[in-house]
C-alpha cells in the first residue's frame, strides 16, 4: 500500500482518495481534495498559503533539512521478500519515527525559545513598572502586615537583580553581534 502526497499542500493521500491529474508531457501530480486541486488548477503558489506544507517548510516551522526525511523517498523497484530484511526493515521504521519525533521537538522548542524569553523579559518590566500598585504595597503596616511586606521587597530586590543579569547578558549579545560584523 503506498501512501501518496498531495502535491499542493503536503498531506497524505491514502488508497481509494484524492485525485490525480495527468500532464500531457507525463507529470502526475496527486491531490488530497479539491481544495488543492482548484489552486493548483489557478496556479497558485503554495509557499503563500498558510496551510500548506511548502509555507511551513520556507518559513522554518517544518524541519527541511534532516536525514530522516530522506527514508520516505520514493522507490519504484520492488524488493524481493526476505523474511529477517522485512523484519529488520520494521524495527527500523520504529526507530527512526522516535529519531524524527525527538528531532521535531528539539526543532520545535528552538524555534519558540526567543519567543519565550522576549515574553519573560517583558513581564519582569512590566511588574517593575507597576510594582507600587500591587496589593500588598497598600496594606497598613500593621503586625500581621510587616512580615508579608518584608517578604515582598524580597521578592523585588531578587527581581531587580534578575533583571539587571539578564540586561547583563544581552548587552554582551548585542556586543559580540557587533563584533562579528
Amino acid at each position: 500500500m503506498r501512501i501518496q502526497k498531495c502535491y499542493f499542500c503536503g498531506g497524505s493521500i491514502y488508497p481509494g482518495h484524492g485525485m490525480m491529474f495527468v500532464r500531457n508531457d507525463g507529470c502526475c501530480f496527486w491531490f488530497c481534495r479539491s481544495k488543492c486541486h482548484k489552486s493548483f488548477k489557478m496556479k497558485r503558489n503554495p509557499r503563500k498559503f498558510k496551510w500548506a506544507q511548502a509555507y511551513r517548510m520556507t518559513t522554518g516551522r517544518e524541519m527541511t533539512v534532516d536525514k530522516t526525511l530522506d527514508f520516505e523517498m520514493k522507490r519504484n523497484r520492488p524488493v524481493r521478500y526476505n523474511r529477517e530484511l522485512y523484519a529488520k526493515t520494521i524495527t527500523a521504521m520504529k526507530r527512526i519515527e522516535q529519531i524524527r519525533q525527538r528531532r521535531r521537538l528539539t526543532h520545535y522548542i528552538e524555534r519558540i525559545r526567543p519567543g519565550k524569553q522576549q515574553e519573560i523579559r517583558q513581564k519582569i518590566k512590566h511588574i517593575n513598572k507597576n510594582i507600587d500598585s500591587l496589593p500588598l504595597l497598600k496594606l497598613r503596616a500593621t503586625k500581621s502586615s510587616v512580615p508579608i511586606y518584608n517578604q515582598h521587597l524580597k521578592r523585588r530586590a531578587i527581581l531587580k537583580k534578575a533583571n539587571e543579569t539578564q540586561q547583563k547578558v544581552t548587552d554582551k549579545m548585542e556586543t559580540e553581534e557587533i563584533d562579528k560584523v
